[in-house]
C-alpha cells in the first residue's frame, strides 16, 4: 500500500513527536510500526507483540466519526485494541499520554 508511505513522510507534529518515543523500541522496549497497513486501513501506530494501535486524531476526525467507529470495530474483530488521543490533548498532556499508552501495554502484554 503506497498511501502508507506518503503518510510516514508527511506526519503531523504530533505524529512525529510520538514517534520520537515509540521507535526503536525506545518505549520500555515495546516495538511499534508506524503508519502500519492492517486489511483496508493504516493505522498511525501498532504494537504487534501487545496488538495495541495507538491513533492521533485530528480536527478532520470529528467529521469523519462513524467512519471510526467502524474502523475501530473492524479492528477489535481482529484482536487489536484500540486507543485514540486528540493531537491537542497529546501536546497538552504528553506525559498523561505516554503514561495511558504504557498502562495499556503493560495490562495486556508480558514484559519485553
Amino acid at each position: 500500500m503506497e498511501n502508507n508511505k506518503y503518510l510516514r513522510s508527511h506526519q503531523t507534529p504530533e505524529e512525529q513527536r510520538l514517534w520520537y518515543f515509540l521507535r526503536a523500541k525506545r518505549f520500555y522496549g515495546f516495538k511499534f510500526k508506524r503508519q502500519m497497513p492492517l486489511g483496508n486501513y493504516i493505522v498511525d501506530f501498532a504494537c504487534f507483540q501487545a496488538r495495541l494501535i495507538v491513533e492521533l486524531d485530528g480536527g478532520q476526525h470529528m467529521e469523519n466519526a462513524e467512519a471510526d467507529i467502524q474502523r475501530t470495530i473492524w479492528l477489535k474483530a481482529r484482536g487489536w485494541r484500540v486507543i485514540r488521543f486528540w493531537n491537542n490533548e497529546f501536546r497538552e498532556n504528553e506525559e498523561e499520554v505516554l503514561l495511558s499508552i504504557l498502562e495499556h501495554l503493560r495490562a495486556f502484554s508480558p514484559s519485553p
